[in-house]
């Protein structure tokens, strides 16, 4: 039985009565192996060269085709100047099938203003990537009563601005699960515990293909690194008796050739030699 996809009323229902998987996905082959596995949710993002990602709004369309029953986030670390700017991009992504947009770093004014178009979205607390200078790097957040009230006001102010969700990045769990019975609004933990209301991860800390450092919170259930290493030794051989086989001159075979009759190639020949 084909399952209905999420709508955002589906989604904030979610809320204390089941948990949602969330998966980052890189293209549409992660997507499609996310659809047939029943992860719940998809996050994509267009060009983030910064993070390896150059997926255009037509890949992010074959994206959607290959995951249709999964609840789709769409966004990532473009970088925009404007409400108005805002407003055209959660537009784009609409277009292509996302059912919700994310907007980690984005001003309450410019949410509260999406909100009021129906446009989803949803947000980002605790460790922000995109403004992690400002916190003072890349490490945990709310790891004091001070910090993890900071962390807690935000959400707040997030969910009075507009926005459907949070993810909640590197808070400890028992800080993430008191602030996920504090909001309406969906939580989703990367690093944050099993309290909040769903568990995000990225597809290539799952496969284990991570190049670079490997978060904490990452959990690898296969060692596609090592599988890739393989694939490319094969193709580095597949491409090495290629180039034997052309300087052997290894291409007559018939197998993927074709033929002339002898009496036409005769007569070709006879023809040939008038030239």
């Amino acid at each position: 039985m084909t399952r209905k996809k999420l709508t955002v009323h589906d989604y904030l229902q979610c809320k204390g009565k089941r948990q949602l998987s969330v998966m980052f996905v890189h293209n549409a082959e992660e997507a499609a192996a996310a659809e047939k596995a029943g992860i719940d949710m998809i996050c994509t993002s267009h060009d983030a060269p910064q993070y390896g990602i150059y997926n255009s709004f037509d890949e992010l369309k074959r994206i959607r085709e290959a995951a249709p029953t999964c609840f789709m986030q769409s966004g990532g670390a473009v970088r925009i100047a404007s409400e108005y700017e805002a407003m055209k991009l959660c537009h784009k992504y609409l277009d292509v099938g996302a059912d919700v947009v994310y907007g980690g770093n984005w001003s309450y004014k410019w949410i509260r203003a999406l909100r009021d178009e129906f446009i989803p979205i949803n947000s980002h607390v605790g460790l922000v990537p995109g403004i992690a200078t400002w916190i003072g790097g890349f490490k945990a957040q709310g790891k004091t009563a001070d910090t993890a009230m900071k962390i807690l006001q935000n959400t707040i102010e997030l969910q009075e601005a507009g926005v459907i969700g949070v993810e909640l990045e590197v808070v400890p769990p028992k800080v993430a699960e008191v602030i996920s019975k504090k909001v309406n609004i969906m939580t989703l933990s990367m690093g944050s515990g099993s309290g909040c209301d769903g568990q995000y991860l990225f597809a290539n800390d799952v496969l284990g293909y991570t190049e670079g450092h490997t978060p904490r919170h990452a959990r690898i259930y296969r060692d596609f690194k090592k599988e890739f290493a393989k694939l490319q030794a094969e193709r580095v051989n597949a491409f090495r008796e290629f180039h034997e086989d052309t300087i052997n001159k290894n291409f007559n075979d018939p197998k993927i050739t074709v033929g002339i009759d002898d009496k036409e190639f005769e007569n070709f020949l006879k023809l040939s030699e008038k030239l």
